[in-house]
């Protein structure tokens, strides 16, 4: 059973992220991700799907910034940093 307590950036963005990730998913031949184990998964197949959604999430992100949308750029000063532990 996954324990993931991640919070997610922008509240109520979780249902696009869902589907994002299940195109991506789709779209590498994992057609049933969404019902399957993923524990049953290589870690490498996780990770393809991991690292498109990022791509995806990155290119989404520069697109917004090319246009210089103040309300893209404005959104991200909410964003907490997390500094490293020392």
């Amino acid at each position: 059973m996954a324990r993931n307590s991640n919070q997610h950036v922008v509240p109520g963005s979780g249902n696009a992220l869902d589907a994002m990730k299940f195109e991506v998913a789709n779209e590498l031949g994992l057609s049933n991700y969404n019902q399957v184990d993923k524990g049953q998964l290589t870690s490498r197949q996780n990770g393809y799907v991991g690292g498109n959604i990022t791509k995806r999430l990155v290119a989404l992100g520069e697109a917004a910034l090319s246009q210089q949308t103040a309300g893209a750029i404005g959104a991200t000063a909410s964003v907490g940093l997390e500094a490293p532990q020392r």
